[in-house]
């Protein structure tokens, strides 16, 4: 068995760095900025909430492990649809790779859209109607450069990442130096030991919902597989390689907060960055972090957009999407047409969820699902295929990924209960797309290469 897919045209140019880079560009975004005040609000106490943290990065590890097998085995464009396709049935591929182009990056880009045409919204005087046009012609601006070439997209990705993470650490490692700050408040709130309302394994369940949306992007190398150079050894170690460097910025920068901010501050704030660097630093900080967000947040929508496609086009390849996907833009050699297909995917979505809380449920709930037929797909292919090439096996099977799944279906159950709405969206596109995958098969598809 060949790894790559006999009609995959899409050139190799990808570095481990390149790789490694696009990982951090998506997963390190918004989420850090806009989701610790919602963390907290569920949270007692800085301990538990840097668990949630702690446990948020642990599950993506383990995630990340499952697809480091999977990705090395099968190095092509398309990630978790390629492995449900290989490991359980064409059917299995298509549905997974129909809500993960559809919800999961679609639904990313258009949730990212969202929190910058809101945040520059108040500067521009914008009311809901220009949030939505801003955000469409955000996520169109994005598509078009993605359309230029992977390549030149991965350099420009490199430049940008680099300074996202060296802001980070100078915020950091400046903030107790000359900013003026506390952890007292923190202390005293864990001595007070006050109660909180509703269970509290389902209030934890229901932090790491933002927690794992700020780690979105874990995998983003799978996807380009087949554009990454020795993707047998460099897919594996990208995965391990970004996770981890954002794992150590997001405890850091969550211990900056603390020290910034009182517990009631951090709970009542929409971007806690702004907030910490204005009480650190005074209003001059504040603006300037501020700035850094909406540019930090473009630098993943950037990244988002340069993924999601690749699911589209690997789908194309085997007439499980229209053939239109898999052209090739013939100077960039990009995938022009499902870039297409996704900004216009985004912007419907950016109309129908309206609100970043909105889009960001809907798509934790379809990374859940997605995520959880990957770690099925590797127990059938561990059956199925013992005796296939592995230049990596996860560590821990099955108890590893067993435990994933187990997690994964808690933070499930405690979604459905918070945001029934926006799960039966995804739940209600995952049906939708076994009715096209019904149609396709009548008109003669095979979901084979």
């Amino acid at each position: 068995m060949s790894n790559a897919h006999p009609r995959d045209r899409l050139p190799r140019v990808l570095t481990l760095w390149d790789a490694s880079l696009l990982i951090v560009a998506s997963v390190v975004g918004s989420g850090i900025f806009f989701t610790p005040g919602q963390v907290a609000s569920l949270l007692p106490g800085a301990g538990l909430i840097l668990l949630a943290w702690g446990v948020g990065a642990l599950i993506s590890l383990a995630g990340a492990m499952v697809n480091a097998e999977l990705g090395a085995m099968f190095p092509r464009a398309g990630g978790n649809y390629v492995y449900l396709r290989e490991g359980l049935h064409p059917a299995a591929g298509f549905l997974v790779g129909w809500l993960s182009f559809f919800a999961i990056y679609a639904g990313t880009i258009a949730a990212l859209s969202v929190v910058f045409a809101e945040s520059m919204a108040p500067r521009l005087g914008l009311g809901r109607g220009g949030v939505v046009g801003l955000a469409t012609t955000s996520i169109l601006l994005c598509s078009l450069l993605n359309l230029r070439g992977t390549r030149w997209g991965a350099r420009l990705n490199n430049v940008t990442t680099l300074a996202k993470v060296i802001a980070l650490v100078a915020f950091v490692f400046l903030a107790p130096w000359l900013g003026e700050g506390s952890l007292d408040p923190w202390w005293a709130e864990r001595n007070s030991a006050e109660p909180i309302d509703g269970s509290p394994w389902l209030r934890f369940g229901q932090a790491l919902a933002p927690i794992l949306f700020s780690y979105l992007g874990w995998n983003a190398s799978v996807y380009v597989a087949s554009e990454i150079r020795e993707p047998a050894r460099n897919v594996p170690r990208s995965l391990f390689l970004g996770l981890g460097l954002c794992t150590g910025l997001y405890l850091l920068v969550n211990g900056s907060y603390f020290y910034a901010l009182t517990p009631g501050e951090l709970r009542s704030s929409v971007d806690a960055g702004e907030a910490a660097a204005r009480a650190l630093f005074g209003p001059f900080g504040g603006r300037l972090v501020s700035g850094f967000v909406l540019v930090s947040v473009l630098g993943t929508l950037n990244a988002t957009v340069l993924v999601g496609p690749r699911i589209a086009y690997a789908m194309a390849l085997d007439g499980l999407f229209p053939r239109s996907a898999e052209r090739l833009h013939p100077g960039f050699q990009t995938p022009g047409a499902a870039i297409a297909v996704q900004a216009l995917i985004a912007v419907a979505l950016v109309v129908l969820l309206e609100s970043f809380p909105k889009a960001l449920d809907f798509t934790v709930f379809g990374i859940i699902l997605a995520t959880s037929a990957d770690t099925v797909a590797l127990f059938a292919l561990r059956l199925r295929r013992p005796a296939t090439s592995r230049p990596f096996r996860a560590w821990g099977y099955p108890w590893v990924p067993a435990a994933y799944l187990l997690v994964n279906f808690g933070i499930g159950i405690s979604l459905v209960i918070r945001s029934p709405q926006e799960c039966a969206l995804a739940v209600a596109l995952l049906a939708a797309g076994a009715v096209i995958y019904v149609l396709l098969m009548r008109r003669g598809g095979t979901g084979r290469p």
